[in-house]
This record gives structure tokens, sequence and C-alpha cells, in this order.
């Protein structure tokens, strides 16, 4: 009976195969770096441990100089490993690859001192890097395990089960650091490092489903190559091959632009959100809980994207969750209260996961199978680059009108422009240009 009630959910959330559920755990198991080092607990001990005795704004700016040079190395990267990946046929060899470069940067922050401010730039630069180039390899295997009509309920419910484990592990680690006696530890510190650890164990054990349960798709070989070439210079050649052909296939390019465009509204909205908070007077606690909200709110709304996206089509639901980001930027302008910033949480919570998902599982549906790695390499990159335009209009709102009010509504420009340009997506024309292309 269990097995029977495990199997109608499993239907309903779209995860009925086994290699699906063991592919979306890689969510689960990433999403713990992200929620407690990327966002909630590694930058106050970047800036209050590891950069002691700097300057406050000189620390802020140490920590982001780390960030653009982990963005920058992944855009540059990026396409060339996802070439490489589909000329070995080695997708899951370079997933576990930079996996376990994370989990062993994620490892060794936990032993970083005071002071040393320069190592635990180079793990963070480590950790970053190495988890967003997994997450070529970890997208490219979508299209090779769930059908064009099932990509967009596997996407989203793989993204809900990411902000399941991601909120879990916070939840726990945030336990231990405001109440460290209460678990036998010493100080919040021992807590904070003990943090680092559980999140590279986590890392590695909830992966391991998908190293034993999905296939590594076969390699296919380009029209003119046999298969005994340098992979450095091949990978190099279908770079530029791939970056021809993506040119050709409109309705993929059109994609990556208009999310390239909206994007960069969501995380401008994800990166000032803490600033802009702070600026109003929300304190540090109440702003971590708002993103606990995020977590879970986030889980049953990115499985509703994907039912939605069922009834009404992707796009449609995509351009549902522009229209609310639009309403959060409206509501953040006259935000003034610790009360409004949860409610804003919860608004983004509803939408975050489901415009992240379905825009990955558009995408898949619009390029090559055989070629798969190379074109979410293309990905990575418009993906690390949204959020540099933004902030960066954020910035000059700000010195133009004096206030972060303003820079809030500036925001809204990205949304519109990205629907404008998502308006002209073909999502059938797109698929069926992909499946037109044969190595």
């Amino acid at each position: 009976m269990l097995q029977s009630i495990g199997r109608r959910l499993g239907q309903r959330l779209g995860l009925d195969r086994r290699e699906l559920r063991a592919w979306a755990m890689y969510d689960w198991a990433n999403s713990a770096f992200q929620t407690t080092v990327i966002t909630a607990v590694f930058p106050g001990f970047f800036a209050e441990v590891a950069a002691a005795g700097l300057p406050p704004a000189v620390a802020t700016a140490r920590f982001a100089w780390a960030t653009t040079l982990a963005v920058t190395i992944v855009a540059i990267t990026g396409p060339f490993l996802g070439a490489l990946a589909d000329y070995r046929g080695s997708k899951k060899r370079l997933l576990g690859g930079s996996m376990l470069v994370g989990i062993a940067a994620t490892l060794l922050m936990a032993g970083i001192g005071r002071g040393e401010w320069l190592w635990a730039a180079a793990l963070f630069v480590a950790g970053n890097v190495a988890i967003a180039t997994s997450f070529i390899f970890y997208d490219s295997l979508l299209p090779h395990i769930a059908a064009p009509a099932e990509m967009d309920r596997v996407s989203t419910a793989a993204y809900a089960i990411g902000y399941l484990g991601g909120g879990v592990l916070l939840v726990i680690n945030l336990a231990w650091i405001l109440s460290p006696a209460t678990f036998g530890l010493a100080d919040t510190l021992a807590a904070i490092r003990l943090s680092f650890v559980s999140v590279a164990v986590w890392w590695l054990v909830f992966s391991l489903p998908l190293f034993r349960w999905v296939r590594e798709p076969a390699r296919v070989l380009e029209h003119d190559e046999t298969g005994t070439e340098h992979p450095v210079r091949v990978a190099f050649v279908r770079l530029g091959e791939t970056f021809r052909e993506l040119r050709g296939l409109r309705q993929a390019f059109l994609m990556l632009v208009a999310f390239l465009l909206y994007n960069d509204g969501i995380q401008t909205i994800i990166r000032m959100a803490a600033i802009y908070g702070a600026e109003i007077g929300i304190d540090r606690n109440a702003q971590i809980a708002a993103f606990v909200v995020v977590q879970f709110v986030g889980v049953p709304c990115s499985f509703l994207f994907g039912a939605l996206a069922g009834r009404i089509g992707a796009k449609t639901a995509v351009f549902l969750s522009l229209a609310v980001y639009t309403g959060i930027s409206l509501l953040g302008y006259f935000m003034t209260e610790a009360w409004h910033f949860f409610v804003l949480a919860f608004l983004v919570g509803t939408v975050q996961g489901g415009s992240q998902a379905l825009s990955r599982s558009m995408f898949a549906r619009m390029i090559p199978r055989h070629k798969s790695s190379e074109y979410f390499g293309f990905f990575s990159v418009f993906e690390k680059f949204a959020g540099i335009m933004g902030p960066a209009l954020f910035a000059a709102s700000v010195t133009a009108f004096g206030s972060s009010r303003a820079a809030v509504l500036s925001v809204i420009l990205f949304f519109v422009a990205g629907a404008a340009v998502l308006s002209r997506v073909n999502v059938a024309e797109g698929e069926r240009a992909a499946a037109a292309i044969r190595p």
C-alpha cells in the first residue's frame, strides 16, 4: 500500500520514475550550500572572523570581489566545459568532479582562522565556481531523463525539493548558531564551523542517488569526429560551432535574451533585499527569518507552478511570475516595517522557484539533446551575467534620486523588457528547430 501511495504521489509531483527522483535529489543536496554558505552564514563569518581587523567597508569590498571573480570564471569556462562533456560523454563524471571540489572547499571553510580573509575568499570562490559548474552538467541531464511534456513538472519539482532541503539544513544550522550550548557546542563560532561541515556532508550524501540511478547519456560524435581527437581541441571547435548554431536557433536564443533580462531583475531583488531592508531598519535576525520563509513557501509554490504550466503553458506561467515580481517591486517602494518585509518574502517565495525552473525547462526543450551540456554552458553565461545591469541601475537610481525607494521601482524595467522579449518566443517552433539538428 505504501508503494502504491508513493507511486501516486510521485505521479502527481512529476517524479514517478526512479531516475527522475534521483536527479531531483541533487537539488536537495546542493541547496544547502546556497542557503547556508552563500546567503545566510558565510558572509557574516567572513566579515566578523576571516576579515577581522579590516575596516568593514574593506571587508565588504573584498567579499564582493570574490563573488565577482567566481561569476566571471564560470561565465568564461562554462561553455568550454559543456562542449568537453558532450564530446567525451562525461556529464556525470564532470558533475562529480566539480561537486567534490565544492565539498572540499566547504569542509576547509571550517578551519578558517581569524584574519585569514585571503584563504576564506579563495575557498568561497572555489565553492561558488564548483557548484555553478556542476549545474551545467546537472541541468544538461534533464532532456535525457524527461520527455518534453514532462520537463516543466520535473524541473519545478526539483526546485521545490531543493527549497525544502536547503531550508531544513538552514534551520538546523541556525538552531546551532543561536543556541550552541543547547547542542553541546562551545560557542557560536564552533556552531558556525560545524554548519560548514554539515553542508559538505549533506551535499555528498544526498548526491549519491543521482550517480547510482541516472544513466550517463550516450556519447554522440559530430559529422567529422572519430572520437580519437584531443578533447581540448575538439571542445574549442565545438564551442565555435555551437555558438553559430545557437544564433540560428532563433527561439532558443530569444529565450536566453529574455531570461537574461528578467533574471537580472530577479537577482537584483535577491542581492539588494538585505541592504535595502537594513536601510529602512529591518534587523539581521528578521532578514534571516524572512529568508527561511522564502525557502519553505517555495516548496509548495514550485510544485504549483509545475502543475500550472501543464494547464496554461510554461511561458504563460512565467509571465504570471513576472507580474508578481512587478508587484513586489511596487510594494517594496512603500515598505516601512518588518512585517512588510515578511510579506514581500512570502511573495518572492511564491514565484522564485517556478520562474527559474520553467525557464530551465523551456530552454531544455528548444536545444538539441545530444549537445545539451554545450547549450547549458551558454545558459550558465547568461545566468551568471544576470544581476550585473540590475545592481548598476539600482546604484545609478540611488545616486540620481538620493533614495533606494526610487531604485526599487527601477527594477520593474527588467521585468517589462524580459516579458516583451519572452512574448516573441515560440516554444513549439523552437522544439521543432532543435529536433531538426542531427549530429
